[in-house]
């Protein structure tokens, strides 16, 4: 699978994972792309850069998802 399709994957997925907060896809390179959860008002709630080794497989994407949804909780 192509990296960029690996990408748009990715943040299809992040976007689902993170709905109703609007996920803001920053900073894409080559192989890794940062994200910011924005809420209904426009503030940051969360900020993270992903690596291939983050979201290449579902396991470690799921890893940080949960991490996040996590965080986010508290």
């Amino acid at each position: 699978m192509k990296t960029t399709t690996q990408i748009q994957d990715a943040i299809h997925t992040l976007k689902s994972a993170f709905a109703p907060l609007n996920c803001i896809i920053l900073a894409a390179r080559k192989d890794s792309f940062s994200f910011t959860l924005v809420n209904e008002h426009g503030i940051a709630r969360h900020s993270e850069r992903l690596y291939p080794q983050q979201y290449q497989t579902p396991e470690p994407l799921k890893a940080v998802i949960k991490r996040v949804q996590s965080s986010l909780a508290a």
